[in-house]
């Protein structure tokens, strides 16, 4: 039987590393890891998401993204057939998006984000991540590594200004009901993942273990 090759992309500004507790059966399935590269000048979500399809060596992958990942592997989603998209932590169009960042992109408030303050972690995981931060500012430290400002400036225009309205309904969701960057109250239709946070992947691996292989293979 051959192995399903399964294609990671991490949240905004993180590196692979997120995945490092995830673990699947090797005997089923090949886990290959995305990680960020920089955007060209003004370059279109839709350009970007082309050129990490690139990346995908495998026929009919299982693409899992988390956050604005799972935003990406949506839009890589139309160049690669995938057999299966899972998102963790984000949305599945724009009208999932929390009242905050519909206000940043009508009054476009999101262009004056100091994002040049990323070598400062805790300024942006406040912005990222919501205010429960002492306890995390290590993780940032050790998980947020795209740190550009171009980048950054970048991914946060593209996440508040997503223009997909339809969402695909062959997308499969996996949300956390205390998710306080994508409140849950705004998701339709997902998998719930108790007291789970936007950062659950960290702290609930576990949980991903035990399910994400059903999930898949369903």
């Amino acid at each position: 039987m051959s192995k399903i090759h399964v294609y990671f992309m991490p949240g905004m500004a993180a590196s692979s590393a997120i995945f490092e507790r995830i673990k699947l059966s090797e005997e089923l399935f090949e886990m290959h890891l995305l990680e960020w590269v920089l955007p060209e000048k003004k370059e279109t979500l839709e350009h970007y998401a082309k050129r990490m399809a690139e990346k995908i060596t495998h026929e009919n992958p299982v693409l899992i993204g988390v956050s604005f990942g799972g935003i990406l592997v949506q839009e890589m989603a139309q160049f690669v057939n995938p057999k299966k998209v899972i998102i963790i932590s984000s949305v599945k169009s724009n009208k999932e998006l929390p009242r905050r960042m519909k206000i940043a992109k009508t009054t476009k408030a999101y262009k004056i984000l100091p994002t040049s303050l990323a070598q400062n972690v805790e300024a942006l995981a406040k912005y990222a991540f919501g205010d429960l931060i002492k306890q995390r500012v290590k993780l940032y430290e050790k998980y947020m590594t795209m740190r550009d400002k171009n980048y950054l400036d970048w991914a946060i225009e593209q996440v508040v200004c997503w223009d997909r309205v339809e969402m695909d309904e062959k997308v499969i969701h996996i949300h956390g009901d205390a998710d306080e960057v994508f409140p849950s109250k705004n998701i339709k239709e997902f998998i719930q993942v108790k007291e789970g946070t936007h950062i659950m992947i960290l702290n609930r691996f576990r949980w991903f273990n035990s399910n994400l292989p059903e999930i898949i293979l369903k």
